[in-house]
């Protein structure tokens, strides 16, 4: 059911709560990744272009929930909204919930804009606490879910504070794009239709694997997750990092790609090291062929001849959906596969292909490889992205009104 956005209702002279994903990474109290933020604008703009009172609320990090801890406050990102803007960000105290944020939101005028300290210095967030929530609801006379890195969690600023806000409840801009993205590829995608799945762990995936199968033209596979499949199948993968307790869904994904119409492609060689470091002294490609990985070496990466056919698999297609990375592309000797993947993804939408990148390290190679603007869409959300990829519904959606 479509809900409500943020332009559908009327602002003026109204407090509205923005819950927003400012969830960034920072060093030595530097953002050194804002988008994010940035993503955050359009809905931001829209509430005080049209005279509303922007008051935004997130978390950052992972705080314990015993209060201000100085390395996770959001004033870094008050400082950076405030330049993007070009306009003066409130951030009025070190607890979002205290008389001092509760008076800068009383003395708000048409226009202004407040961010509110670290919604996780509360253990109320993390539990969806009802008490928590009327606290941060008595600021709001519109709620507006602009957070879509958090939707998949019941957090009680995702779910019960909306609940418990009397008037409108809609979503931001964000939101409302990023649902629609993923939502759309999903239902009734143009074909070929082509997922590409790394990461880690077959069991972060498997749910979207299961999910997908039947819909996907191609499941294109890699990431050290690969490893668990291929020794599934009885191909010796040296010491690479294979999930044991999960080769028996690793099979079970490979019965239901032989029984539906969608093809499973595994990695046909593999760029390997003999330890896991950036410098690893041994770096050879092994596999052509049959697959193996001598023993003494792990797998970092696919291989060029992969590359190549992943390359021309995707290059074909008219929709992909691609969550987590070929390999471990944050070194140099194992960046390849990943980049050639999102190359192949960026030729594919030159060329007309609806194209969506999750969040997370989808999102960061893309952005490493300078071809997050070559992509129809690059989620904020690793997690959520997942989680619709697992045909997930989200409660903090589901309270949004509808249109």
């Amino acid at each position: 059911m479509p809900k409500k956005n943020i332009a559908s209702v009327d602002v003026s002279g109204k407090r509205v709560l923005i819950r927003v994903d400012f969830n960034v990474p920072i060093e030595d109290g530097r953002i050194t990744d804002d988008r994010r933020i940035r993503s955050a604008l359009p809905t931001i703009k829209s509430v005080i272009d049209r005279g509303g009172r922007a008051i935004l609320c997130s978390h950052l990090g992972r705080p314990e929930g015993k209060g201000y801890q100085a390395e996770d406050s959001l004033e870094p990102c008050a400082k950076k909204l405030g330049e993007l803007l070009g306009k003066p960000v409130l951030f009025p105290s070190h607890d979002c919930v205290d008389d001092g944020a509760a008076a800068a939101v009383k003395a708000m005028k048409n226009g202004d804009i407040v961010l509110l300290e670290n919604l996780r210095f509360h253990k109320g967030e993390k539990k969806g606490d009802p008490a928590f929530a009327a606290k941060l609801a008595a600021y709001a006379d519109i709620y507006c879910n602009d957070a879509f890195g958090t939707c998949h969690r019941p957090d009680a600023s995702m779910v019960a504070v909306p609940r418990a806000v009397i008037g409108p409840k809609v979503s931001g801009f964000l939101v409302e794009k990023e649902i629609r993205y993923l939502s759309e590829a999903l239902a009734n995608p143009a074909r070929p239709f082509v997922v590409v799945l790394g990461g880690a762990k077959v069991s972060d995936k498997m749910a979207a694997i299961e999910n997908l199968l039947p819909k996907a033209s191609a499941v294109l596979v890699g990431g050290a997750m690969a490893y668990t499949f291929l020794a599934a199948k009885g191909v010796k993968v040296g010491t690479s990092k294979v999930e044991a307790d999960r080769l028996d869904d690793a099979r079970r994904a490979l019965d239901l790609a032989a029984k539906s119409k969608a093809e499973l492609h595994l990695p046909k060689d593999h760029v390997c090291a003999t330890e896991f470091s950036e410098n690893a002294g041994d770096v050879q490609v092994f596999g052509e062929g049959g697959g193996a990985i001598k023993d003494g070496y792990m797998g970092l990466d696919i291989g060029p001849s992969t590359q190549a056919a992943y390359g021309a698999v995707l290059r074909g297609a008219k929709t992909i959906v691609w969550n987590g990375p070929m390999g471990v592309f944050e070194w140099g000797a194992f960046s390849a596969g990943t980049m050639q993947v999102a190359k192949a993804i960026a030729d594919a939408t030159k060329g007309g292909a609806t194209s969506i990148v999750g969040g997370g390290d989808s999102a960061a190679a893309v952005e490493k490889f300078h071809l997050a603007d070559k992509m129809s869409h690059v989620s904020t959300g690793g997690g959520a992205s997942l989680e619709m990829l697992e045909g997930k519904k989200f409660e903090s959606v589901d309270v949004l009104d509808n249109a």
